[in-house]
């Protein structure tokens, strides 16, 4: 059988925490966009299909 009795930790080299923040705001801001949208066009429809 396998030995489990040591813990190994890999840690990714490189790591390019700016450009990660800056995905996560494009994402946020995308999210955000979208669902006013969908907020308009409810709101269109509910006025012009009534």
């Amino acid at each position: 059988m396998a030995d489990h009795g040591e813990l190994e930790y890999a840690t990714a080299t490189g790591n390019d925490y700016a450009s990660h923040e800056q995905t996560y705001r494009s994402f946020v801001t995308l999210v955000k966009v979208g669902i006013a949208f969908v907020v308009v066009v409810l709101i269109l429809m509910a006025y012009f299909l009534v």
